[in-house]
């Protein structure tokens, strides 16, 4: 029985070492680099660069207009929306209570354990090495800070940092840090406000 092929619209660039399901779709204008695994049930957007040694789970869920550096791994259970920056070695977990075996011992199968899930939100940014734990939400244009652990829900425009991650401010569409006026935050260089629905 042979496989369906991989459905590539016109002018994704794939390279030759990359492994590609053929019930993996990708998008018109990606390109996925050397060594990158993307598996069955996967979907990657429009316009996406998927740097080398990137793997990407079943069923994983990319938006259009997103970019994976080298070495991300983007587990089984998690949705990206458009426009989302995954900084190098970043890592989207999927297994709340991670066992190897069941409670009589054996190896545990796909059945054996629930998924947990991971949404990260339009424009939002994934720092270098940051760990996001089962059952998040990143908000929209967000900022988790290189190395942080991110082990609850970021709020639009928060910017976390730390292990565990916490909200330590704000931060423009633009990327850069607010600040804080009142109860609002003001981007200088957008002339831009903020008023934020949680507190740091």
């Amino acid at each position: 029985m042979t496989e369906t092929p991989v459905v590539v619209k016109p002018a994704a660039r794939i390279h030759a070492t990359a492994e590609v399901s053929p019930k993996a779709v990708i998008g018109a204008g990606s390109s996925i680099w050397h060594y990158v695994q993307i598996r069955e049930g996967a979907v990657l957007g429009e316009n996406c660069i998927v740097g080398k040694d990137v793997y990407i789970d079943f069923d994983v869920k990319v938006g259009n207009n997103v970019k994976i550096q080298n070495g991300a791994y983007l587990y089984h259970g998690l949705t990206v929306e458009d426009g989302v920056f995954i900084g190098p070695r970043a890592v989207f977990t999927n297994d709340v209570y991670p066992r190897a075996i069941n409670l009589d011992g054996s190896l545990k199968g796909n059945s054996d354990w629930e998924v947990g899930p991971i949404v990260i939100r339009y424009g939002a940014s994934i720092g270098c090495g940051a760990i996001i734990i089962p059952n998040v939400t990143v908000g929209r244009f967000a900022l988790v800070a290189a190395g942080a652990v991110v082990n609850r829900s970021v709020p639009d425009h928060g910017l976390v940092a730390g292990v565990p991650a916490r909200l330590i401010g704000y931060v423009c569409k633009c990327g850069r840090r607010m600040t804080q006026q009142g109860d609002s935050y003001y981007c200088k260089t957008c002339d831009w406000t903020f008023q934020p629905e949680v507190k740091p």
